[in-house]
């Protein structure tokens, strides 16, 4: 049967993107973040995931303030890259895993979770640019994605608790699956940020930290997090760690931490990176140590 055997965390900041995209990775202001990731790189080549369940936000790309789904699980067989404005940055486009998804949908729903559908999606830097981390600049992704987007955006966003519990259900939807498929869940977004208004620039290490501690020794207390403490603690834009909380419930209850990063600053972000392997279930194996 499928299996979820890792959980990454990773922000999707868009000028990581853009530095990537324009050949700057190698410049001092960018390569101690992309330093971050190499461990991760190796790592996931010696996973070899089928397929990667891909928690992001959408920016206004694929969604408008017209109609706004609280979780859209995209089940087309392939999924369009976004002009943000600049143009469609120059990756591959994504390839889903329509059968997959379409089971995860069923269960979902059958599981009381009100979620949309989504036929045919564009994808911005919500989810490339994890890609981009992950995968570096490759003439095809070697891996499916099946895109999960989480309203962050507009309020009322998903509660913590509420995300944890949608992992926790996208679980219990993998292991029902009768294909032997190596999953992964990736949870994108944050850390403490603040793009507007009298706090602008805001970034609070403190609060990232812990919550990078907590996913690994006390994920139960991240579930309590209410929306104001976000905003207070981590910026109007730290609500986007609620998306870590979809990859962390989908777990279970023990998990091991293999690599972690944090860099300041990134384009005027934190930067987080997580990355998990459950410890209740076998693991592939790995020659990486941390």
């Amino acid at each position: 049967m499928a299996r979820i055997t890792a959980g990454v965390g990773t922000s999707h900041t868009p000028a990581i993107g853009a530095a990537m995209d324009l050949g700057r990775v190698q410049e001092p202001y960018w390569q101690p973040l992309f330093d971050g990731y190499r461990w991760t790189r190796q790592w996931i080549v010696e996973q070899k995931p089928d397929v990667v369940i891909l928690v992001f936000n959408d920016h206004a790309s694929a969604f408008s303030m017209e109609v706004i789904p609280t979780f859209a699980l995209g089940c087309a067989d392939r999924f369009a890259i976004a002009d943000e404005g600049f143009g469609p940055r120059p990756v591959p486009e994504i390839e889903g895993h329509a059968d997959l998804a379409w089971h995860i949908a069923q269960s979902l729903i059958f599981d009381e979770f009100d979620l949309t559908i989504v036929n045919r999606m564009s994808v911005d830097h919500g989810l490339t640019v994890p890609m981009s981390l992950m995968f570096g600049q490759p003439a095809k992704w070697p891996v499916r994605v099946i895109p999960l987007a989480v309203n962050v955006l507009q309020y009322p966003p998903p509660t913590g608790n509420r995300c944890f519990s949608l992992g926790e259900a996208i679980a219990r939807a993998v292991a029902q699956y009768p294909d032997d498929l190596n999953v992964q869940v990736w949870g994108t977004g944050g850390m403490s940020h603040q793009l507007g208004g009298a706090r602008v620039g805001l970034i609070n290490s403190s609060f990232d930290q812990s919550f990078l501690d907590r996913l690994t020794t006390d994920s139960d207390a991240l579930r309590r997090i209410r929306h104001v403490e976000y905003v207070r603690e981590a910026g109007t834009e730290g609500i986007e760690l609620v998306m870590w909380l979809v990859m962390r419930g989908a777990l279970g209850k023990h998990v091991r931490e293999r690599h972690r990063f944090y860099h300041v600053p990134a384009s005027n972000t934190a930067v987080g990176h997580l990355v998990l392997e459950p410890t209740n279930t076998p693991a592939i194996s790995s020659a990486i140590e941390r």
